[in-house]
């Protein structure tokens, strides 16, 4: 059943206040509970984030045959000695991107994976070639045919195993790197991956395999290379998802905007160095600890604060994902302000409707718009279209004034757990109303 969020603006007041804590990174989650292909015992993850994005990756595991059993509210144990099938269900893949990233451990345990063309949020062109050239360089064949409207991809291991290979990514990619390095985990030989990106979540997950047998070096640097080796054991070991980066900056510019005093725990500041420097080179006082970040403000107006340029890089840059929070945030600000869009071509679309709230956005073209602000935001039906936009509308609503609509929030949930639960802990007036 479709739902939405019914939002009473704050009118550019800042009322909230308490502490949110941080729940487990669903972009270290889903590579991790694809590396369970990697092992020939159970996987234990810890810290996993209650989203939609897991629930969709959890079927996909259950639909090859694999095991997934809830330990406890946050824990899933993970056994994928039972694996039948190498074929994801196609429903599921096609609304969720990150379905790519089973194909790297299920190729190398099992020798072949049958996927379509994966879906989820709509940001523009987001080719899989990166993938198809990496797995063919690792000795798998590549075969792509039509089943009806659907591009049906077929991956084969023709030799026993699949073999090292030096591969470049011509463009970063977070998703690719994760696949190809737990692909090359059980490859014959070495594979050196060079443009690799370097999130924090690629380091983790890399530290964990190796604690479980796997040889990997360089994770966090841009050449990262595989020593290929047999199936991995756990050992007893269990995995800890690491915090949310994207979560803790998201709530971190919520709460510049409409907090008077937020303490945001469980989280790892340097994660989200790019995003602190822009908002204290605008003005926000932040204050941090090793696992806090903290906003004291009096109620003085947004608009004494100085709008900043910002340009979306690879990790440790300014993350794409923050892009559209930020974008709200330059609309209080005092000046103008550039944003500009180096990772998704589409990014930006959202722009139109914070315009129709009142924002000044000025769109130069698809990956670069400008903001002048102060501006006065007014309440509107508001429909989002992917993950963090959809957090930004929020955003947006509870800086405006008047009560406003946000539809189509199962994006939201694909990466905010319980969102409007937390909100209305900090005082905010949401609720989730359910559409017949």
């Amino acid at each position: 059943m479709k739902e939405r969020f019914v939002i009473e603006g704050l009118g550019g007041e800042k009322t909230l206040s308490g502490t949110v804590s941080i729940h487990g990174a669903k972009n270290a989650v889903l590579p991790a509970m694809a590396s369970a292909l990697l092992f020939k015992d159970t996987l234990t993850i810890e810290n996993i984030p209650g989203i939609e994005d897991v629930k969709r990756l959890t079927e996909l595991l259950e639909g090859f045959g694999v095991v997934v059993a809830e330990k406890s509210n946050r824990s899933l144990t993970i056994d994928a000695a039972t694996v039948t099938k190498t074929e994801f269900d196609r429903a599921v893949a096609k609304r969720l991107r990150a379905s790519i990233i089973l194909t790297g451990p299920l190729l190398a345990r099992y020798g072949s994976a049958t996927f379509p063309y994966p879906g989820g949020c709509v940001l523009g062109q987001r080719s899989i070639d990166l993938f198809l050239q990496s797995f063919r360089a690792l000795g798998a064949e590549v075969k792509e045919e039509k089943d009806g409207e659907d591009d049906i991809f077929r991956l084969n291991v023709t030799d026993k195993k699949l073999h090292g290979a030096d591969i470049f990514f011509s463009q970063v990619s977070v998703t690719a790197t994760e696949t190809m390095m737990m692909a090359a985990v059980l490859a014959e030989g070495t594979t050196t991956l060079r443009n690799a990106a370097m999130e924090p979540e690629i380091g983790s997950i890399a530290e964990f395999l190796n604690a479980c047998g796997a040889h990997i070096t360089g994770a966090g640097t841009s050449i990262i290379t595989i020593e290929g080796g047999e199936v991995l054991s756990t050992g007893g070991r269990v995995y800890h998802t690491l915090p949310d980066r994207i979560e803790t900056g998201s709530f971190l510019i919520l709460g510049a905007l409409t907090a008077r005093e937020l303490t945001i725990e469980g989280c790892v500041p340097e994660h989200v160095d790019a995003l602190i420097n822009l908002l204290q080179l605008s003005g926000v006082s932040i204050s941090r600890g090793k696992d806090f970040l903290k906003i004291v403000q009096n109620t003085k107006p947004s608009s004494e604060w100085k709008g900043v340029n910002v340009k979306t890089h690879e990790y440790p840059g300014f993350a794409t994902d923050l892009q559209a929070p930020m974008v709200v945030f330059l609309t209080q600000v005092m000046g103008e302000s550039t944003v500009f869009e180096t990772i998704f071509e589409a990014r930006l679309n959202y722009v139109e409707d914070l315009v129709k709230m009142g924002a000044n956005i000025t769109m130069w073209n698809p990956n670069k718009v400008s903001i002048k602000g102060p501006s006065l935001l007014k309440d509107r039906e508001l429909e989002g279209p992917d993950i963090r936009a959809g957090l930004a509308y929020v955003i947006a609503a509870l800086v405006a004034r008047g009560t406003s609509t946000i539809d189509n929030i199962y994006y939201i949930d694909r990466g905010y757990e319980r969102l409007e639960e937390r909100l209305q802990q900090l005082g905010a007036n949401i609720r989730r109303e359910k559409l017949s």
